[in-house]
């Protein structure tokens, strides 16, 4: 019997197992669904500051990823493949190794609006520090960390991030060297995860030393079905291993297998919606929220057909390194609603499976950092090999579309500048034909019909298992599931509102937090 059993070896997952067995007396079984490998046994592919490498051929989606999860972004659209790691480090092993803290003004929402105690700015701000090796000393920051924070030097951007930075600056946006300083917009170098030109996953900084220690145990290569209940307490979890039925037991059940399939696994246990169970012959345990309020960052393109001159050839070549974060003034929207991502390719030299509709040549992003439409995660079955269905409805909220449009526009405007034109042979808007010039006349009505066809996501997929301080949530502020005992859920899925940035960095914080709280005795 373990102290703590932990599902999923992600972002949050990782960073909880650690630090629950680090100079403690506490045991702890971390379970994965994907393979299990050292730092040192990953493929070069997965290091590299270019994640396409890792991302695109099919070889490694069916080792790394889900080929078979899908995703449907807009109501306009079909589903698609929807990246998300699997095996040890999770997502952090595959994404864009993009360290961008939440946003402290958000997570004072959380506690404001949604009544999490403690999950303000001053309840998250040291557990950012904790967690990060940064070179800017501040007091907002923390040195020794496991997760080193990199940003490039600007001698070594592509081409589109040298383009964005000038043609922002000439349109009046500040320079702001530190994107992860508290209350900061304007233009600036992405923080990334990196260490001598390697990526640094939960995996390499967090599980890397937490394996030497004898009360702390991983299994690879094991899907959970669902949470074992007896009555109201959970002690332990029914999952499949090489086909066949397995059960592991603990005191405490942590659920850290992400927004994506976090959510089936408690509805497989059935604590959900009961008419959803139902429907898949679940008997309804609990009646909560479960997969309700997921939601993603919608984004958007201008096409750049670069000239030659210009294109990336390295193979590692890193895709981005230059943003903008700014704020559209629209009524009802936060400040900092809005992020631009240069891409200086997608992918050099990668024979890719990829649909264009997700990444083109080159190209500059609208990202909506401030959403407020609500998709969902449920069953397509009660078996769990099956993946869940994915519905982000991204942008029916009708203030997000006045969000995404303003920052749809107006990037447009820094498109349509000289620095970008310079090394442009042409610009077309997202995956189509059209002019930039198109914007000019486009009325509100169609530029929205262009939005819902065209965007795609972040892959920030956030949500699912809404943490919240009333009662009306999945989980509470210590994370423990509504009316359960012994059972709680630990990774973005409890994301209440938009932390308003790249979900990496958040996730892990997190498990951090949490961590902190378990041993605290909470």
């Amino acid at each position: 019997m373990y102290d703590f059993l932990i599902v999923g070896a992600g972002a949050a997952g990782a960073a909880m197992a650690a630090r629950l067995t680090d100079g403690t007396d506490k045991t702890v079984l971390l379970l994965e669904s994907g393979p299990d490998y050292l730092s040192a046994d990953q493929p070069d592919e997965m290091a590299s500051p270019n994640p396409f490498n890792l991302l695109l051929p099919r070889r490694f989606q069916e080792q790394y990823m889900y080929p078979d999860l899908m995703a449907r972004r807009t109501a306009r659209q079909e589903h698609r493949i929807y990246w998300r790691g699997k095996g040890v480090g999770g997502s952090t092993a595959v994404n864009g190794q993009i360290a961008i803290r939440g946003l402290l003004h958000a997570f004072d929402r959380w506690e404001s609006d949604a009544g999490c105690t403690g999950w303000g700015r001053e309840g998250v701000l040291p557990f950012f520090n904790l967690l990060e090796d940064d070179p800017l000393e501040a007091a907002y920051h923390g040195q020794g960390g496991p997760i080193p924070i990199f940003r490039m030097p600007q001698d070594n951007w592509g081409a589109v991030d040298r383009a964005l930075r000038d043609a922002a600056l000439e349109a009046g946006h500040p320079w702001n060297d530190d994107l992860n300083a508290p209350d900061t917009e304007g233009v600036s170098c992405y923080p990334i995860n990196n260490r001598d030109a390697r990526r640094v996953s939960t995996n390499d900084s967090y599980l890397e030393t937490a394996r030497r220690r004898n009360n702390f145990s991983i299994r690879c290569g094991v899907t959970v079905d669902r949470v074992l209940l007896d009555g109201r307490r959970a002690t332990g979890v029914r999952a499949i291993v090489n086909g066949e039925p397995e059960e592991f037991h603990a005191e405490t059940v942590i659920l850290s297998a992400g927004s994506i399939h976090t959510p089936p696994i408690l509805q497989r246990s059935g604590i959900g919606r009961p008419e959803t169970l139902k429907t898949h012959g679940i008997a309804p345990v609990a009646d909560l929220p479960v997969g309700e309020d997921f939601f993603d960052h919608p984004f958007c393109r201008f096409e750049l057909k670069l000239k030659d001159e210009h294109r990336a050839r390295d193979v590692n070549a890193r895709h981005t390194n230059a943003c903008v974060r700014m704020s559209t003034g629209v009524e009802g929207a936060q400040a900092d609603d809005i992020l631009y991502v240069a891409m200086n390719h997608g992918g050099v030299g990668v024979e890719s499976d990829s649909d264009s509709a997700q990444f083109g040549a080159a190209m500059v992003n609208n990202i909506l950092m401030d959403c407020a439409s609500r998709g969902s995660v449920t069953l397509s079955s009660a078996d769990p090999l099956m993946q869940p269905v994915v519905e982000e409805n991204m942008l029916d909220d009708e203030t997000d579309r006045a969000q995404f449009r303003a920052g749809y526009r107006h990037l447009g405007s820094l498109v349509a500048l000289d620095p970008i034109q310079s090394i442009c042979d042409d610009v077309t808007l997202g995956d189509s034909d059209l002019p930039l010039g198109w914007l000019d006349d486009a009325s509100e009505d169609e530029l929205d019909d262009f939005l819902l066809e065209q965007s795609s996501d972040a892959q920030h997929g956030i949500g699912g298992c809404r943490m919240s301080g009333n009662g009306s949530g999945v989980v509470d502020p210590f994370c423990r599931v509504e009316g359960f005992q012994g059972l709680r859920v630990v990774d973005a899925s409890i994301i209440p509102l938009d932390c308003q940035a790249n979900t990496n960095l958040t996730s892990i914080m997190i498990g951090e937090k949490m961590a902190r709280a378990i041993l605290d005795g909470h």
